[in-house]
């Protein structure tokens, strides 16, 4: 039995940014299904979650931003297209469509562009890394772009898609995905247990990740009550645990520091040694300026008074015992 074709949801030529992002919170997009199984290196379920139910902003709104690696992805997708074509020789063009999968409504995916007339390979997934993003393409594509790609072939019913990614600006690689029906399976079921999250608003355990503290401190900005988890087995546990754990890596670091000043008192005035094993550099960085906020404002009282603005707290995680 053939597979079914994507639903087009909505054609994205008539929606503007806004519009385009509300119907991103509709379901999981491609570039979601990572985050949305545990498996992305920036997003957290958690997070993904705030964004999916409103409590956050996707970051995806990086149209001014220069110093975004989004922004640049996005400004040389074309041209990576282009090139993809000069190399290959194959056509492609641009869906402008959201496309649904008829079976799981909730997957979504936005296709960068779709391959014409090949029998092998039907879907283009552009992509940029600079100095460091190159460094996870160094044994092929990523997990996270993967996942990204057969959630694309799951929702289309394609066979296989070509990965195509300019690295550090100057060198183009070319990786075919093929589909991959044991990984869709899993995938599915994953990213549904996710978006039953969702649908019950009921968040997602954190993960231990920088992004899933980013997503604690937007949902819980901080009150002034006081639990009683004494009772509570399992999070004085979790407490007990935690206590012991700081307590040794205090001592590892406290050690390892240790370790870092006789390599560099042994080093003295020299900028890098060498090991058996590797090296290490000791470099003086370049000298900076910086503004003198106190005699600014004992000189210009009314200006610096002007120009402030209120910074809100930040909630503070301290163990007492």
């Amino acid at each position: 039995m053939g597979r079914k074709t994507a639903l087009r949801l909505v054609d994205t030529r008539t929606l503007d940014r806004g519009q385009w992002l509300e119907v991103r919170k509709g379901g999981i997009g491609s570039s979601d299904a990572a985050a949305a199984v545990g498996l992305s290196p920036y997003t957290s379920p958690l997070e993904l979650w705030t964004q999916k139910t409103g409590r956050a902003a996707a970051n995806t709104d990086v149209a001014d931003d220069l110093d975004s690696p989004m922004y640049w992805g996005t400004l040389l997708e074309p041209y990576v297209a282009a090139a993809y074509m000069r190399k290959t020789g194959r056509k492609v063009r641009k869906l402008n469509a959201v496309l649904q999968h008829p079976t799981f409504p909730f997957m979504l995916a936005n296709i960068d562009r779709e391959i014409v007339g090949s029998p092998d390979v039907q879907i283009l997934e552009c992509k940029t890394a600079g100095e460091f993003g190159s460094r996870l393409w160094r044994d092929g594509v990523p997990e996270y772009v993967q996942l990204q790609v057969q959630h694309q072939l799951a929702v289309t019913g394609k066979a296989a898609a070509d990965v195509a990614v300019l690295l550090c600006g100057q060198q183009l690689e070319i990786h075919r995905i093929e589909r991959d029906e044991d990984v869709i399976a899993r995938l599915i079921v994953l990213e549904a247990r996710f978006w039953e999250h969702v649908e019950s608003d009921t968040p997602p355990p954190a993960d231990g990740s920088e992004s899933a503290d980013r997503a604690l401190r937007q949902l819980y900005p901080g009150g002034g009550a006081t639990l009683d988890f004494s009772e509570d087995r399992r999070l004085s546990g979790v407490f007990t645990e935690l206590v012991t754990l700081r307590r040794e890596l205090d001592a590892k670091g406290g050690h390892a520091e240790l370790l870092k000043q006789t390599l560099q008192q042994a080093m003295g005035d020299a900028a890098r040694a060498v090991f058996a094993s590797g090296e290490v550099t000791f470099r003086r960085s370049k000298d900076g300026t910086r503004l003198d906020t106190q005699r600014l404002t004992a000189d210009h009282a009314e200006l610096v008074a002007a120009y402030t603005v209120a910074k809100p707290g930040a909630r503070r995680f301290l163990i007492v015992d």
